[in-house]
This record gives C-alpha cells, structure tokens and sequence, in this order.
C-alpha cells in the first residue's frame, strides 16, 4: 500500500490532499475522490482512503480548507460552510483542483472517476457533479442535497446515488422532495436511499463525540450505505 500527502494549488492558495494507492496491482484502475466532512482531512479520511485502495481503486483524499487544516469547533466549521454554501463556485474550483491531481496519477484511469463525500463533503460532491466534470458516478453519505443552482444539475454525467438516514433532522423531507425534483427535472441517472433509525453522521464513527443529538453513528447504516456505494462501483466501474 502506497500513501503520501500531495500538495497542490487552486487559485494561488495551497492545498494538502491524501493519496493511497496499492501499487503491488498493475495496470490503469478507477478512481475515487473523497470529500471529507465539513471539518477537513482527517485520520478517518485517510482510512476511507486506504480501504478503497484495498479494494482496488485509486483514493484521494482532498482539502477544503488550505494546508491541510483541520476544523475543529462547530462555529469554525459553520461560519467556513456558509462561505462555501453562498458561492458554489468556490466549492466547485476546489474540488476540481483536487479531482485534476487524482486524474493525473499513473494508475487513475481517467475514464472511470467517482467522487463521494461526507456530510458537507456529499455536497461538495454533488457540486463538482453539477459542474459538468467528467465523474462516472457521485455518492453522498448523510450529505446536503440543497443548492443555490439546481439548474446545474443538467450538467451531471454520470450516476447519483444518496443515502440519507430517514430520521436526519438536518436534511428534512422538503429538502429531499426538491432534491428529487432537480434530478428528474435533469434527467439523471440518480438513486436516493433512505435508512430507518438512523441520523445524521450515521457513517462516522466519532459523530457521537460532540454530544448533538443531530449527529449519531449508526453501524448497520454505515456497512450497508457502503454496500450501496461498492454496488454502485460494481455497476459503473464493472471491476
């Protein structure tokens, strides 16, 4: 197993993603950009990261907030989001930089990219979708399905899969309902999955360390939203 930090540049500003890669494979795989929760790149990021290279992918692990830095209290975290969620074009040109430096590795191949994210990380992706990159599938884990331009959503190229937890008080039926109208309004190929007893941040393991009721690791929810997404790969990447 491979694994480095890699740093790059969008719009003058440094950036300090991570890679992990099994180079003991040979040959061209595909590959998978990771949007971390709203906090940053973090240790459970990276091990997102090194499991997908376990199964045969390429994994990058990118940064939103500049050197790597890490968030740590809910009003940090809050007032970065708000600044990100005003402008989708902020988000967009970030995870574009990141999602070049993933296509440009030598065992990416570039026709067969997925993104995936994380609380705001989902939506992250969702955004870079929207953009028009070129991502053969996007999969948000308990991730915000607004948008200030759901117009772009007729920009997507590949398949959108969510998974939401039904109880999420943070992302409520009407925002689902619109959500659901974005895609069919676009003609996505799009999937919305829906766990019972299960919140947000159902897929991190530490959610239940800040103490909101909001925010609950929910382990059933965890394997079989990621069953979801391998089903996905399986279906896209055919692996």
């Amino acid at each position: 197993m491979h694994t480095q930090s890699i740093e790059y540049t969008v719009d003058a500003k440094r950036y300090i993603g991570f890679l992990a890669v099994d180079r003991e494979r040979t040959g061209k795989r595909p590959g998978v950009l990771i949007a971390p929760e709203g906090g940053g790149l973090n240790d459970i990021n990276r091990d997102r990261a090194r499991e997908l290279a376990k199964l045969g992918y390429s994994a990058f692990a990118l940064d939103y907030h500049g050197d790597g830095m890490l968030l740590e209290s809910m009003e940090q975290m809050q007032a970065r989001l708000a600044v990100l969620r005003a402008d989708p074009s902020l988000i967009r040109s970030i995870t574009r930089g990141a999602l070049s430096v993933l296509v440009e590795q030598p065992e990416t191949d570039p026709s067969r990219v997925a993104a995936i994210g994380y609380c705001y990380g989902g939506t992250a992706a969702l955004e870079l979708a929207r953009s028009g990159a070129e991502l053969a599938c996007t999969v948000g884990f308990h991730s915000g399905l607004a948008t200030t331009r759901p117009e772009d959503a007729r920009n997507i190229k590949g398949k959108v899969l969510v998974c939401i937890g039904a109880d999420d008080p943070l992302i409520p039926p009407p925002e689902r309902l619109a959500f659901e109208q974005e895609m069919r309004a676009a003609k996505v190929d799009w999937r919305l999955y829906l766990f019972g007893n299960a919140v947000h941040g159902f897929s991190n393991p530490e959610a239940d360390r800040r103490g909101i009721a909001a925010l609950k690791y929910h382990r059933p929810t965890h394997e079989r939203s990621w069953r979801a997404m391998r089903d996905l790969f399986d279906e896209t990447f055919e692996t």
